[in-house]
């Protein structure tokens, strides 16, 4: 999945508007103009569309772990390797404070089944024997699943 499909989603998910996704990128100390923020939206091939580095997709995730939960005391840590799924899985994971049961009932709503063994693979290091890579659908499962989950709780709000 591509970083600009990424930030896409958690844009769908969460129903960010450009302000608030300026705001999220200025916790993480990568300030982005309203220009950028429409450019990375742009669709592929139009003339202004603009690709999402790793780093600044890494910080928006950072941002987003600040907003969600606070800022963490002492150095933030900087991502020297290049962004991939498993990373994005797990900042969001922080992000929002889910739990293995949380995740596998998130993915049980966009009809994946997953063991905790199969899920924690995905959150080792990748030098472990267990690491396991995810892929691109079991990614799309998992925002499907926070979309779920979040429109059920806005159509329980109104109601």
């Amino acid at each position: 999945m591509t970083n600009n499909e990424v930030l896409h989603h958690i844009r769908y998910i969460f129903s960010l508007n450009n302000e608030k996704i300026s705001a999220i990128f200025q916790l993480a100390s990568c300030p982005q103009s309203d220009e950028e923020i429409n450019n990375f939206f742009r669709k592929n091939g139009e003339q202004a569309f603009a690709r999402i580095a790793d780093n600044i997709l890494a910080s928006f995730l950072d941002g987003l772990i600040i907003e969600c939960r606070g800022a963490k005391e002492g150095a933030q840590a900087q991502l020297d390797q290049p962004i991939n799924n498993n990373i994005v899985f797990n900042k969001v994971k922080i992000a929002l404070a889910l739990k293995a049961e949380d995740i596998i009932a998130l993915l049980d709503s966009a009809e994946l089944t997953l063991s905790k063994h199969e899920l924690s693979a995905f959150f080792r290091k990748p030098e472990h024997k267990h690491f396991r890579g995810c892929n691109d659908d079991t990614l799309l499962k998992f925002f499907n699943g926070l979309h779920l989950k979040n429109h059920q709780a806005i159509v329980e709000i109104k109601e």
